[in-house]
């Protein structure tokens, strides 16, 4: 008798029921409205990203940790099922809601005044307004104590000038949360993406996450006033709590690619069939596929661990390092080893094998790249920072 690969530890009987219905919710939501077609999306390079957070804000999925103000106020635990399950469909779907809900959301709802709350998050949650996140620059993404967006006086005003890269939501955003240095210190601004000397360029060609909207936003003398400002959040310890917020949400999200592709590895390897008999008969193949089951399942207890933490108020930001550093790049691995059992079908878009792979080559560098998180763990361990 098979065992799908989670069954092999019975994790679901780590859950909750209302976890498991939660999970289940997404998982039909993403069966109707993202396998059908995302191939498709990835093909062509294009995502139908606002229908899609109008479906996810009538599930109450956008900020769904999140809560008053409209959000779910559901648990850690739960969001990380969430994001498991969106990125079993596509990384970029789950990206669409991590970045509206983990960043620009929790941003404004972490250190935001009570207008910009109230002004933002109610549709913001529905997925009627769709925001993004300005943190990486052109020449600065690990680094971002050296941005070179700047945010001058201007009287009672404020005015932004420079260029955020790689900003997920942004061509389809209808506000950033812009951060930018000041004379004194980084700063977050609330941006409506209407403002004069704003500018959002979609970033084409690329070769991973390609069913997501991806940009670049230029702040041309930008005008804000004064309630702009985010008011709670001064220094670079307001941009990197959201990043920890969004890995969070990352090391569920990874162990749903991995999931899909080990699943269709499975599902290939009982009915192709090779020297007269299934492949999955093969020694070396059951090696494979036993080696990445174990991953899998190492990887779903971490996660399931750190959401626990989280929904206990005790994780810490080099704890959220471990899960986004194993899990993504153990994600991978499954990918790449998946491709294999299924030879020269793994290239292909009838399988979701590779465009996962695709995918995560992208979730390993965004929110910390995998060095920045094995400093962050050896800062931890050793009391001493390398990164410069």
């Amino acid at each position: 008798m098979r065992a799908l690969p989670l069954d092999l530890i019975d994790v679901d009987s780590l859950h909750t029921d209302e976890e498991r219905q939660i999970r289940a919710v997404v998982r039909k939501v993403v069966d109707d409205l993202v396998r059908p077609h995302v191939a498709t999306w990835y093909e062509e390079g294009r995502v139908p990203a606002r229908d899609l957070a109008l479906e996810f804000g009538k599930l109450g999925l956008l900020g769904m940790h999140l809560t008053g103000y409209g959000c779910a106020g559901a648990s850690a635990v739960a969001y990380g099922l969430a994001c498991l399950e969106l990125e079993a469909g596509d990384s970029g779907v789950r990206s669409l809601v991590s970045v509206q809900g983990s960043l620009a959301m929790y941003a404004i709802w972490k250190f935001g005044s009570p207008e910009q709350k109230s002004r933002w998050l109610p549709p913001m949650a529905t997925g009627e307004a769709v925001g993004c996140f300005g943190l990486t620059e052109p020449d600065h993404g690990s680094d971002p104590a050296s941005m070179k967006t700047r945010a001058r006086k201007a009287g009672t005003d404020w005015v932004l000038s420079g260029t955020k890269m790689w900003i997920t939501n942004a061509p389809i955003a209808d506000v950033a949360v812009i951060w930018a240095r000041t004379d004194e210190k980084v700063r977050g601004f609330v941006v409506p993406m209407e403002s004069p000397g704003v500018t959002a360029r979609e970033i084409r060609h690329k070769m991973s996450l390609r069913a997501s909207s991806t940009g670049e936003v230029v702040l041309d003398d930008v005008r804000l006033p004064a309630d702009a400002a985010l008011p709670a959040a001064e220094g670079l310890k307001g941009p990197l709590s959201c990043l920890t917020e969004a890995r969070h949400g990352i090391a569920w999200g990874a162990l749903g690619a991995a999931r899909e592709c080990l699943h269709a590895a499975l599902d290939y390897a009982v009915s192709r069939e090779q020297f007269g008999r299934p492949i999955a008969g093969f020694q070396l193949t059951q090696a494979k596929l036993a080696d990445m089951a174990v991953e899998l399942q190492k990887g779903y207890l971490l996660a399931l661990h750190l959401g626990r933490l989280a929904d206990a108020g005790s994780l810490r930001p080099e704890q959220v390092s471990v899960g986004k550093l194993n899990n993504v790049r153990e994600a991978l691995a499954i990918a790449r080893e998946c491709r294999t059992i299924l030879g020269a079908n793994g290239i292909s878009a009838e399988y979701p094998i590779l465009r996962h792979a695709n995918n995560l080559e992208s979730v390993l560098t965004y929110e910390g790249t995998s060095e920045i998180h094995q400093l962050v763990i050896g800062q931890k361990l050793t009391g001493l920072a390398a990164f410069s």
